[in-house]
């Protein structure tokens, strides 16, 4: 009986998901999402790098040096 109710409520939460799928194709190749990837990771290290230099010119809160990566 559980086996049951556990297939309706996947059909139930297919059902509310629209029929969505687990489909991640997005029409790029593999090559052209690892340099999407890339250049999205790059913009942001260079927002955080820059973020970093405005809050170490402006005092920083003493917190000292934390880069996290």
């Amino acid at each position: 009986s559980r086996g049951s109710q556990r297939e309706r409520d996947r059909e139930r939460a297919q059902a509310r998901a629209g029929g969505k799928g687990k489909t991640k194709d997005d029409g790029l190749t593999p090559e052209q999402r690892r340099e999407r990837d890339a250049k999205a990771l790059q913009e942001k290290a260079a927002k955080k790098a820059a973020q970093a230099a405005g809050a170490a010119t402006s005092g920083g809160g003493g917190k000292g040096n934390n880069n996290k990566k």
